[in-house]
């Protein structure tokens, strides 16, 4: 994947995190259709927080659990006026603060708009990962999350986080991986199982 890097369209860091939000069980194209129109609305924090959750809902009501991520896009930008003065914060526990933003958001913001080795797992991460043989049984996001970190170059944090999940939407897809078109063959676990049968 020479090009690593999020498919969501932003230019903010307000920008980014509301598609994150939006981003939950959700297609990224989906995202960018539905920000197209959002961010005409509400092009601030502030707009978004003086927003009423009925307007809001309407404008994002094509993507999954509307009702939800209308209240947490409320409730993150009155936050963020609060106590970080609109300002989208860079480190981890202040963004998790945010209603709506958990740890794989989180770890999305603080690595795409910040640079931090942060490891956002998503499906895709935590599938492609045990698949490749990155990680070893693990549980849930979070350990993957710390085992992946563990070997990973820290400058390549950022980058390994897109690799992975393009891989998992593009080529490890999760029903028929494409094995005849996948350049890790050599050193996949699955494959190899799979060669060996």
């Amino acid at each position: 994947m020479p090009v690593a890097e999020t498919e969501l369209a932003y230019r903010t860091p307000y920008e980014l995190i509301v598609a994150v939000i939006l981003s939950a069980q959700c297609t990224d194209k989906r995202v960018n259709i539905i920000t197209q129109d959002f961010f005409k609305q509400f092009p601030t924090v502030e707009s978004l927080a003086e927003a009423d959750i009925e307007l809001i809902f309407e404008l994002i009501k094509s993507c999954s659990y509307p009702n939800n991520k209308a209240k947490h896009l409320s409730g993150m930008a009155k936050k963020l006026l609060q106590e970080f003065d609109g300002v989208v914060p860079s480190e981890i526990d202040d963004l998790q603060k945010l209603p709506g933003v958990g740890r794989k958001t989180a770890n999305v913001i603080a690595s795409v708009v910040f640079n931090k080795p942060a490891m956002a797992v998503d499906t895709h991460v935590f599938r492609v990962s045990e698949r490749i043989g990155l990680t070893t049984r693990s549980k849930n996001p979070l350990q993957t999350e710390k085992e992946l970190v563990k070997h990973i170059p820290e400058e390549l944090i950022p980058l390994a986080h897109h690799w992975l999940i393009l891989h998992g939407r593009y080529v490890c897809v999760a029903r028929k991986p494409k094995c005849d078109t996948c350049g890790l063959t050599n050193f996949c676990r699955y494959y190899n199982k799979l060669s060996f049968k």
